[in-house]
């Protein structure tokens, strides 16, 4: 199932954990992530494998990928025929570094590339431009741990790398997808982060818990006050070019083509998001 809209909560499952996928259907996240990888110890990932195959036999409310273990790895092409044959709506990819890694999984889905160490932020541009690639999902645990930075509350030490992904996701029409938030208790810090995320220009954020789920899809949302406020500046586009004006005022602020396209993007969202 391809997604609406670009989704502003994604929440990881394990692919172990039948009860928490069995939970996931019921969620309100845009779209969940079976997890493979780091969420799956090496002797239950066969075990995981048959868990995600069962879950996708019947349909889903929203679009399901499976986190695949990375290339060169012992479970690879287990992974990959598990994708390919069990109905998934994309592949997250962990660890992408080069363009070639995601050409190399070209496998005819969606790619989700997780962007996670050095030289993925150093190559963001030239993975971001593969045609299969969809998404570049920002894996902030990695990195910092490859960087060598010390945690900080505002991410600081990482700004640059979540701007780098979000500048090359932008510039080759790619969806730009936070990371995850460790710390499930403190709701105020992980709502600041999704603040934070959205100002830098992400779609939405990647989710470990699914408590976290509402926040971003407010965070990463349009509320009714925002949908009202860009229906009143189309309209008064619309009064202006009625009246053979090239520009408008709104507000006191001056309105041009490129407001108007933000505006009915601001629509289309609270539509595809509120089903109205």
């Amino acid at each position: 199932m391809p997604p609406a809209h670009p989704p502003r909560s994604v929440l990881y499952v394990p692919g172990d954990k039948p009860r928490a996928i069995d939970k996931a259907r019921t969620l309100n996240a845009d779209a969940i992530i079976l997890d493979l990888e780091d969420a799956v110890a090496p002797e239950h990932k066969p075990a995981a494998r048959d868990h995600i195959r069962q879950a996708l036999r019947t349909p889903w409310p929203v679009p399901v990928l499976i986190r695949v273990n990375g290339l060169n790895t012992p479970w690879e092409h287990d992974d990959r025929e598990l994708a390919l044959t069990a109905g998934a709506s994309g592949i997250v990819l962990p660890k992408v570094e080069h363009a070639h890694d995601a050409h190399a999984l070209s496998l005819g889905l969606p790619i989700w590339a997780m962007i996670e160490t050095p030289h993925g932020v150093l190559n963001a541009p030239h993975i971001a431009a593969v045609p299969g690639v969809t998404t570049l999902i920002v894996g902030a645990n990695d990195l910092a741990r490859a960087l060598r930075t010390q945690p900080h509350p505002d991410r600081t030490p990482l700004l640059h790398a979540l701007s780098s992904v979000v500048l090359a996701a932008r510039a080759h029409g790619k969806t730009p997808l936070d990371a995850v938030y460790n710390d499930i208790r403190n709701m105020g810090g992980f709502t600041r982060e999704c603040q934070q995320g959205r100002a830098l220009g992400f779609s939405g954020k990647t989710l470990i818990h699914p408590g976290q789920i509402e926040a971003a899809n407010q965070a990463f949302g349009v509320t009714a006050t925002e949908a009202a406020e860009a229906q009143a500046l189309i309209d008064a586009w619309d009064a202006a070019r009625a009246e053979g004006k090239s520009i408008a005022t709104h507000q006191g602020a001056l309105v041009e083509q490129m407001h108007v396209d933000e505006a009915r993007e601001v629509l289309a969202l609270y539509s595809a998001t509120n089903r109205v």
